[in-house]
């Protein structure tokens, strides 16, 4: 006769006894008397539920092919999962689920601050249309950066270490980069601030799924992502309420100004600040802890979570009973160990960098395993697709209804031709304007502001120029005679093929000034609210159904119906048309985003997950690089490529999304 016995892999390292045998502490006693040895300790015996749940658990992947020992990271995944179930979901996680996402939320923020201070640190720094383009181009660059690095990093050094660094740093450099006076160092120091918030998405959603059990994990970690959406409101309403008021800044002489946008900029950094001090009441990841042969802290942590959560829940009775958890001894920890027990402190911190750098670079590598190669190729195809269409439609998006209102304001210039004007005192402000083959004669100019104001042609004779402020303003193919430029910012660049005879320029303004009417217009601040309030449904919808419906058909059909939205920008010829097909396509967009996220978490073993989100997410900033760059050198000229382009990339993403493997009942590994 064949007995299987399946034992719970908690107390898998005590010898089972035989049935009709005796402890020394039971023995004498009747068989209705005999308790086991626990109950002296006050520790109540295992439900008799979870462990038919674990047998089967473990006949089924005998069943499958496997062995009948699991190997000892499987085992430490089912008891793991055991051991969260026992802890419960409650005050822990959400109190977690508060700080990273504050952490989250930052990351949304600093995609924003650049786009809203823009308009400002312009003119204030003054900026031409390349360096603008590098300074939105740095911050995305300094992101994938980050997100490779630290990614890599939380999964040698751990997840709360390196987030704790990272939003350090970011908070350290913003606060620099509000301070800087010059466009290299402003620009300096946003690069550095984007490499340390760039660690926060890899880092969080790893975090936080090791202390969810499973059937919660597609539902909370989308709940997670909303924190982005609030970044975006946070961002978009402190920006309208800060920078248009002039007044909230201070000047030391002409050298050192400190307007508001840059008070924009430091109130921008609250989030981080925020997740960066809740931090410090967290503890590390435990599953990260006893992959890495630290088994008595993350019994104390998982003892943490358990008494919090039931304690909380009325029951401070209810007594923690893992007694013992696998913990593997790994090879690379030993290398580590030995080599820096050596030599001087120098020394030791050289070889323990270069062995993490090497560490590092060899967990990447083994993304493209035999085992993970596939999960990795679709995972980085639908991941690079859906960014390209997702962040270059954001930036196409605002260019379309700048182009709009450009073309609105050009189609009401006001054409001078031939005017000859003489002994004219012109004390009134000068705007979209066009002035051709014209005669000036003895006029003046004082105290007056031009902007967008074009003169070809003509002729400036015994003029006076004084106290002139100018936009977009140029003289081209121009005579100026006896003319006096007085305490203006007309400088030679605004002279295009003109012919000076005697003419003066005395006390120019130098420098940058911000235009205090047109520039903070606050309709950019209005559709960034709006694209991330239509974020809430999609993010709701998505949370809910997660664990219902699946990632995979969620990632699928979100993409695959963004793809079917982009064909309606053929009939945007309007803002408000543009601004309602924005919030369709973020509205729809949220909920792939949630499930490529989730399923990234669930495709991944603990020791090489947020490598593996780290190098996706770095390949997201590229693509999203690539589709902000693309998108844009199109606006004005035709919306037949960007709509060809996001289509074709969300059609082939969602396809690849069909074939990804469901995840819903996978315990992480």
């Amino acid at each position: 006769k064949i007995i299987t016995v399946y034992q719970d892999p908690v107390y898998a390292d005590y010898p089972l006894q035989e049935e009709d045998a005796a402890s020394d502490v039971t023995e004498g006693h009747d068989e209705e008397d005999q308790m086991y040895e626990g109950e002296y300790q006050g520790i109540p015996h295992p439900d008799e539920v979870k462990a038919a749940q674990r047998a089967l658990a473990v006949r089924h992947s005998y069943l499958r092919g496997q062995t009948s020992c699991l190997s000892e990271l499987e085992e430490l995944s089912e008891q793991y999962e055991d051991i969260m179930e026992d802890c419960g979901h409650g005050k822990f996680q959400w109190t977690l689920f508060v700080v990273l996402g504050l952490a989250l939320m930052a990351d949304g923020v600093e995609c924003f601050v650049v786009a809203f201070v823009l308009p400002s640190a312009e003119k204030d720094l003054c900026l031409s249309n390349a360096e603008k383009g590098m300074l939105g181009l740095t911050v995305f660059l300094g992101m994938m950066v980050g997100a490779f690095l630290w990614g890599g990093l939380a999964d040698k050094v751990g997840r709360r270490r390196c987030l704790v660094v990272a939003l350090a740093i970011n908070c350290v450099f913003v606060f620099l980069s509000s301070f800087a006076q010059g466009y290299g160092f402003f620009l300096f120091f946003r690069l550095l601030s984007g490499v340390g918030i760039g660690g926060t998405v890899p880092i969080v959603y790893s975090y936080f799924s090791e202390f969810l059990q499973m059937d919660k994990r597609g539902e909370h970690l989308s709940w997670l992502c909303m924190f982005w959406m609030i970044g975006g409101i946070y961002a978009s309403f402190t920006a309208w309420g800060i920078i248009p008021r002039y007044g909230w800044g201070f000047s030391m002489g002409t050298e050192f100004q400190f307007h508001s946008w840059r008070v924009f900029v430091l109130v921008a950094a609250l989030p981080a600040i925020a997740s960066l001090v809740g931090l410090t009441f967290m503890p590390e990841s435990p599953r990260f802890l006893l992959e890495n042969a630290k088994h008595d802290e993350a019994w104390m942590i998982l003892k943490q979570v358990h008494d919090t959560n039931w304690r909380a829940k009325g029951q401070p009775e209810k007594v923690f009973t893992v007694t013992h958890i696998k913990a593997p001894k790994t090879a690379e920890d030993e290398f580590i160990e030995i080599q820096s027990a050596t030599g001087t402190a120098v020394q030791r911190w050289a070889v323990r960098s270069l062995t993490l750098c090497k560490l590092v670079l060899r967990n990447v590598a083994s993304l493209l395993s035999a085992e993970l190669r596939f999960a990795t190729l679709f995972m980085a195809i639908i991941w690079f697709c859906m960014a390209f269409s997702y962040y270059g439609l954001s930036v196409w998006f605002p260019d379309m209804i700048k182009h709009l209102q450009y073309e609105e304001y050009e189609s009401k210039v006001k054409v001078f031709h031939k005017e000859r004007v003489e002994n004219f005192h012109f004390n009134f402000s000068l705007e979209n304007q066009i002035h051709k083959e014209g005669e000036y004669i003895h006029d003046k100019f004082i105290s007056i502001e031009m902007k967008s104001v074009k003169f070809e042609s003509s002729l400036f004779e015994d003029c006076r120029f004084e106290d002139i402020r100018s936009t977009d303003t140029v003289f081209e193919n121009c005579t100026i005679r006896s003319t006096v430029f007085y305490n203006t910012d007309l400088w030679e660049e605004k002279f295009i093929d003109c012919k000076m005879e005697n003419t003066t320029f005395e006390h120019n303004k130098y420098g940058c000034h911000l235009d205090t009417v047109e520039e903070n217009d606050v309709l950019i601040y209005l559709v960034s609210f709006l694209g991330s309030l239509a974020v809430l449904p999609g993010n709701i919808i998505s949370a809910l159904f997660m664990e219902k419906i699946g990632r995979v058909k969620i990632i699928g059909g979100s993409m695959l119906i963004s793809a079917g939205c982009t064909f309606f920008l053929f009939l945007s010829f309007s803002q408000s048309a543009i601004i309602a097909m924005q919030c369709l396509f973020c509205g729809v967009s949220v909920a792939a985003w949630n499930g490529i996220e989730v399923v990234t978490v669930e495709l991944y073993p603990t020791s090489k997950r947020a490598t593996a989100f780290g190098v996706l997410n770095a390949l997201c900033k590229l693509a999203a690089v690539l589709g902000s760059s693309i998108f844009a050198s199109f606006v004005g000229i035709t919306k037949v490529v960007p709509i060809l382009l996001s289509f074709t990339a969300l059609v082939c993403g969602g396809l690849v999304a069909l074939k990804l493997p469901d995840t819903r009942e996978r315990i992480l590994q």
